[in-house]
């Protein structure tokens, strides 16, 4: 990225590393109306959204999640054998690209598409993207339950199918589909932890040196490089496992395409429901 792209975005994304500030430095003012953060009014009505039933649906689904990763993994190590190093490696690096495009599919639909009116999804699924447009670092004020509770539910059924299997499949099944049982189980550890990178790569101050060396070494999802997700109209750079798969889908035009293909088909407009928001005071 060349100097003038940093620079644009650095003053038109919310200055993090200022702690909800809501003018850039170089500007020296505050603008009447809050541009974004938690004093915004979008930002505000978004936040109280936030119900006990999410809380509730939240914490049942992180300790179920946990307690299937545990067996799961013992599962595994019991039925591991000493040639099966290459396989984890594959499976691996294979997760953790499933994983960051599965991220960039998934966080490009709810930021795209949908209303937060919606039955259901809305307010529990489609809420979460408004209010982190319009106060990105709300994540970094919500605990280990609420940042990564629709994670943990995603992946609460594929691990209880895979347990499953281990306790009721012969033992020659269980070998001959072990490839692809590690590949499935660490794809849904690195999907566990999606949002616990992305809340780190909003998060300025405080994280551990050995978090701030995997983001830095491009490792984990990195604060700059998200920072250019957060420049309106919120369009590219969706992938927030790792970021990786960022740079060609970028080049490909890809989540562009996607847009125009649903846009013909329905006539919705992208991001509508985001820029209503947006635009509260």
């Amino acid at each position: 990225m060349t100097e003038t792209g940093a620079d644009y975005i650095k003053q038109n994304s919310m200055p993090e590393d200022e702690i909800n500030q809501n003018s850039d430095s170089t500007l020296g003012e505050r603008p009447a109306v809050p541009r974004w953060g938690p004093q915004h009014a979008g930002a505000k009505e978004l936040a109280s959204q936030y119900t006990a039933g999410k809380r509730l649906q939240e914490t049942i689904c992180v300790i179920g999640t946990s307690i299937l990763m545990v067996v799961n993994g013992i599962l595994l190590l019991k039925h591991f054998q000493l040639e099966d190093w290459k396989v984890v490696l594959i499976a691996a690096i294979l997760g953790i690209l499933t994983a960051d495009f599965l991220s960039g599919l998934v966080h490009w639909g709810a930021d795209t598409w949908g209303s937060v009116e919606l039955p259901v999804i809305g307010k529990g699924f489609i809420r979460p993207f408004r209010e982190h447009h319009i106060d990105p670092t709300s994540i970094t004020r919500h605990d280990f339950i609420e940042t990564n509770g629709d994670n943990f539910a995603v992946i609460l059924l594929p691990l209880a199918y895979m347990a499953y299997k281990f306790f009721t499949y012969p033992e020659e099944v269980i070998r001959q589909n072990y490839n692809w049982e590690m590949y499935m189980f660490l794809l849904t550890i690195f999907v566990s932890l999606t949002n616990q990178f992305h809340k780190w790569s909003h998060t300025y101050f405080g994280l551990p040196r050995w978090i701030t060396f995997l983001q830095d070494c491009h490792i984990i999802l990195p604060r700059k490089h998200h920072r250019i997700h957060h420049v309106a109209p919120h369009e590219t750079y969706f992938c927030i496992t790792t970021g990786w798969l960022n740079y060609p889908l970028e080049a490909m035009r890809f989540w562009p395409a996607l847009e125009n293909i649903i846009e013909t088909l329905t006539g919705f407009k992208p991001r509508d429901d985001d820029l209503k928001w947006a635009k509260k005071s």
